[in-house]
């Protein structure tokens, strides 16, 4: 008798993972590759608070908090708004996550039915989709190009057949790394609250900006949900931790969903939390990293038969259409992992319909592996035949 499989789980593969797993069995075999697919910090967690956790670690049992978190951490969230974009957000209306993809999954589960509809970019981040469609959300693609900076705007939303129940946007997006403009953000917020859309935020690269800056959707909105992280500007990927700035009417029931689904964030991450806010200075040298990273693929890539290239607002990301080199995305990276040892991400993982003329290069390690990984394709292009 075969045992069925829900097909809640049977959702695609979040692409860039398994490239990942390809890039270590060539590691695993003695070759060298450099890393541009995956979109995590190459530092840690800064010195002064990796300093204070340990302290912390000989001090507290480190049991479980509350579910929405340490009260001084949720005070400090509370004060970063404050202190960064002038917004005023209480500290009872944030909720302290296990990383941003706990907060997707308590985000989405509080404001969503099975059977609504919620509109996203594509390209956009995937799990978004994966996430909904696991939960019996639909998820409405809106594609888009450069004409719009690869982000939705209102006129997207009154062209789709009937408005959606709710919208996610990133910005700085991932894989883009495009930020929306203020007042095409407020444009967005308030058709949003006119219309019964829950307007879902996605700010987790907030903080990595190249010459804008980008607007939070907590200083819009109060029925917004704006979800961010530790893991990419603070530099604390592998502590799990984020947080979600949450509407009023839906801070009790996703208070009790957290209780039921992961109880609480990690403790000492929390901690962790509370300390990175004072470590400005080495945060922001590496957000100068990342521009110097820009740079050199900004100039490099051409070089190397990359010409179409989003515009890298901010995250660590560069976004490339390929398809005036090689009519399948995810055979080119295939092949520029093996042959020139260099990872990559295909376009597919972000966007199905048009996915396949596109890759993504993070830039989120060091300057020499950016300048290396130029090199290698360069001479890779040199001696390649493609297409």
């Amino acid at each position: 008798m075969t045992i069925k499989v829900a097909k809640r789980a049977l959702v695609p593969p979040f692409i860039v993972m398994d490239v990942m797993r390809a890039a270590a069995a060539l590691e695993a075999a003695g070759r060298s590759i450099v890393h541009l697919e995956v979109g995590q910090p190459s530092t840690g967690i800064p010195q002064a608070a990796a300093k204070r956790v340990g302290k912390i670690l000989g001090e507290d049992p480190l049991g479980y908090t509350l579910a929405s978190g340490l009260p001084a951490l949720c005070d400090r969230i509370s004060r970063h708004y404050l202190e960064t974009y002038g917004v005023v957000v209480p500290a009872d209306r944030i909720f302290a996550t296990t990383g941003s993809s706990g907060g997707f999954v308590l985000a989405f589960l509080s404001a969503f039915e099975a059977g609504d509809r919620v509109a996203l970019a594509a390209p956009g981040y995937p799990a978004y989709r994966h996430i909904l469609t696991s939960l019996g959300v639909t998820p409405e693609l809106i594609a888009v190009g450069a004409s719009t900076r690869y982000q939705p705007t209102v006129s997207h939303l009154k062209k789709l057949p009937r408005l959606p129940d709710g919208l996610i946007v990133g910005s700085p997006a991932n894989p883009t790394g495009t930020v929306i403009p203020p007042d095409e953000f407020r444009e967005l917020a308030g058709f949003c609250d006119r219309n019964g859309i829950r307007l879902v935020s996605d700010e987790i690269y907030h903080g990595i900006t190249f010459g804008s800056t980008a607007t939070t959707a907590a200083g819009l909105s109060d029925t917004a949900i704006v979800v961010n992280s530790f893991s990419k500007y603070f530099s604390m990927t592998g502590w799990r931790l984020g947080w979600l700035v949450v509407p009023p009417d839906l801070m009790r029931p996703l208070e009790c969903l957290a209780q039921n689904l992961f109880i609480a964030p990690p403790a000492i991450s929390q901690h962790g939390g509370i300390a990175v806010f004072d470590c400005r200075e080495e945060l922001e040298a590496n957000v100068a990293r990342y521009a110097r990273n820009r740079e050199v693929l900004l100039r490099r890539l051409p070089e190397c038969g990359f010409e179409r290239l989003a515009p890298a607002d901010g995250a660590f990301y560069i976004y490339a259409d390929v398809s005036d080199i090689a009519e399948d995305a995810p055979t080119l990276c295939t092949r520029i992992l093996t042959e020139a040892g260099v990872a990559t991400t295909p376009g597919t993982d972000f966007d199905p319909f048009s996915g396949h003329r596109f890759v993504r290069f993070s830039f989120a390690g060091t300057t020499a592996d950016m300048e290396e990984a130029c090199t290698r394709l360069k001479a890779w292009r040199a001696q390649t035949a493609i297409r």
